[in-house]
């Protein structure tokens, strides 16, 4: 397949055709990302998050500097809030790193959440698969930022930087629910405005309650990306706490989970696509409502009903086979 072999090649031109693929959900990707599947594994991926106008595209950027330092390929997939008119990707986030886009070593990908609430993409598990197949050293996924429904980027990332800036509100109370549990280093952009050690010291206070043991605690760092200050720090506490990952076998075991909800995420697709099918769902499930409604029948009665004529379907299907 000349799709591959341009994927494994690491061109360009088959990437985006790849990535395309993915996110219109064609039935072609099925077969293309099984192919590739056995090529992946090898790209350390990174997941950026935090709210919105913490400065994560311009961290990214000065990251993409120290990555191709070391003559590490880069791959950064921007998760964008999607156009309400044609469902496209609406910040272009690749604007923000143009510089970079002459390198022919760096690939830089927005995506449109098409609004799934976590934030992250459908097609964007996949699409790691195919920038790990095609060579990446690291795959960077830089979200939207929508407050406690950035949980689902640990879904994807090996390894999760939660960025802040000082002066947007009460950002720790916003994410006592959760967030702040998914962050494996914490950084407050912009440390020049007023408020900035006193966010980082309230970080670290709600990381310290939350945890049994203080020598594991994420580290929590102050940086100026507009500035290129505390960069360097930055990405030497990124690159020493995959490595603790590696070692500690915390990695292959956050990778085993991933795969578990990936293929539970794609059998519920899968069954709940067989359903509309056979029952015709999207069809009547206004009617149905209607009659619960109206109290002709009950919920659970309703449903019932109607998955037993899908097992009823289902068995006349084997019958004729």
């Amino acid at each position: 397949m000349k799709l591959i072999q341009g994927i494994l090649q690491g061109k360009v031109r088959p990437l985006a055709k790849a990535i395309s693929l993915v996110e219109d959900n064609l039935i072609d990707k099925e077969e293309l990302i099984d192919q590739l599947y056995p090529h992946t594994g090898k790209a350390a991926i990174w997941g950026v998050t935090g709210p919105p106008g913490a400065g994560k595209s311009t961290l990214v950027d000065k990251l993409i500097d120290r990555e191709r330092s070391q003559d590490h390929r880069v791959a950064v997939i921007a998760i964008d809030p999607s156009s309400p008119f044609t469902g496209g990707a609406l910040l272009g986030d690749r604007l923000r790193m143009q510089r970079h886009s002459l390198d022919p070593q760096v690939f830089i990908r927005s995506m449109a959440s098409r609004g799934h609430l976590g934030g992250v993409s459908w097609g964007c598990s996949d699409a790691i698969k195919i920038l790990d197949a095609a060579g990446f050293n690291t795959i960077i996924i830089e979200t939207i930022g929508v407050g406690q429904t950035e949980i689902e980027v640990v879904e994807l990332a090996d390894l999760v930087m939660l960025v802040l800036a000082p002066g947007m509100g009460d950002e720790i109370q916003a994410m006592k629910a959760g967030v702040m549990e998914i962050g494996d280093l914490f950084v407050i952009n912009k440390k020049d405005l007023p408020g900035s050690e006193k966010l980082k010291a309230e970080i670290e206070y709600v990381l310290n309650l939350s945890s049994d043991n203080p020598e594991q605690l994420p580290p929590v760092i102050l940086a100026s990306a507009q500035k290129s200050e505390g960069i360097d720090e930055l990405w030497k506490k990124l690159s020493t706490k995959y490595q603790q990952l590696v070692k500690s076998g915390y990695l292959s075991a956050r990778r085993k989970e991933r795969i578990k909800k990936e293929l539970s995420r794609i059998i519920l697709y899968k069954v709940h696509h067989l359903l509309d099918k056979k029952i015709a769902l999207q069809d009547n499930i206004d009617n149905w409502a209607e009659q619960v409604y109206l109290k002709k029948d009950m919920p659970y009665t309703m449903v019932n009903k109607q998955i037993n004529r899908f097992k009823k379907e289902m068995r006349l299907d084997d019958s004729k086979n």
